[in-house]
């Protein structure tokens, strides 16, 4: 059964009500080798402007992934943000031309003249002046497939932490096609590094990051050679990575030495206290996790999904009459 939401923009026009469903559908999507797919569908009948009776297209999530960066968390809840302090470059996307030709747009936050503010309220300041940028003049209409990326975009501030989240929803995290979120430093007035965005993490990191594997072929240590430890080719662990080892006891970490060939790497003598036996233990590279994690969704549920397609209809509908 579609449900039915009536949305009001209570600033600007309170009073004009516009109506937003959300409902299920059944087909077959070109990408799926012809497989049927539940989607969800949000519609509604209003306009993205009034005058030029221009309708607003169906929006059919089959994903719930979007790109998101997440700061630091290591400089504190209090920001002291100043006229020479409030400046951030921001990528959504794959944005291909941006106000400096490259992708960036600015982002110039407000500030109470370097007295402290709130993460709550800097984030709320940065949504609202990320979510501005189509509708200011260094926007460039080479980007215009990205506006609701920007339009539809979220920032909170939880755990210390401020996190951006693309208003796109997408199959990819990487590629032509991803939903993804970068920030750079302004090229003046720069406060990435007040706010913990210098030091940040993101979707499109975890999802480009490559953990590799594989089994060790001779016990360790073999004919009592504490320095060589044997393994499957393919892990290209450099010398002075770190790695893990482990079999069903134990686990620990080493630093590589050296790297004999991409099968026999070296090993500081006393540094791993286990013995391990052959193919019964096995050899990651760290960045350890396992190799198969997708970054998480910021959609945990169902409800977060609708929602997310409530407010791609809303920030499209001319409320004016």
């Amino acid at each position: 059964m579609a449900i039915n939401v009536d949305t009001q923009d209570l600033i600007n026009y309170p009073g004009n009500t516009k109506r937003v469903t959300i409902d299920m559908d059944s087909l077959v999507p070109t990408g799926y080798e012809g497989d049927e797919q539940i989607v969800m569908v949000t519609s509604t009948t209003a306009y993205s402007d009034n005058t030029n009776r221009t309708a607003i297209q169906d929006l059919y999530i089959t994903e719930s992934k979007a790109g998101w960066l997440k700061s630091s968390g290591l400089v504190g809840n209090q920001f002291n943000l100043s006229s020479t302090i409030n400046e951030f470059r921001l990528k959504l996307d794959n944005t291909i031309s941006g106000s400096d030709g490259s992708g960036w747009y600015d982002v110039q936050l407000d500030h109470d003249n370097g007295n402290n503010l709130t993460g709550e309220t800097v984030a709320s300041n940065m949504e609202i002046k990320i979510r501005a940028l189509p509708n200011e003049s260094q926007w460039n209409v080479a980007d215009d497939g990205f506006v609701l990326a920007y339009k539809n975009c979220s920032v909170e501030f939880i755990n210390g932490k401020f996190k951006i989240v693309s208003g796109s929803i997408s199959t990819y995290y990487t590629g032509t096609n991803k939903t993804a979120v970068a920030v750079v430093s302004g090229t003046t007035n720069d406060c990435v590094n007040m706010l913990g965005l210098d030091l940040s993490i993101s979707s499109e990191d975890i999802a480009n990051t490559n953990v590799k594997e594989s089994l060790v072929v001779q016990d360790y240590p073999l004919a009592g050679d504490y320095t060589k430890l044997y393994i499957q080719t393919g892990t290209g662990v450099q010398t002075g990575e770190v790695m893990a080892i482990k079999d069903i006891n134990n686990m620990e970490y080493f630093r590589v030495d050296g790297v004999v060939t991409d099968s026999v790497i070296t090993v500081t003598s006393g540094v791993l206290t286990n013995p391990y036996t052959a193919n019964e233990a096995k050899v990651q590279v760290l960045r350890i996790q396992d190799p198969e994690v997708q970054p998480a969704s910021p959609f945990g549920s169902v409800d977060a999904v609708a929602r997310y397609g409530i407010k791609h209809m809303v920030n499209q509908i001319d409320y004016s009459s």
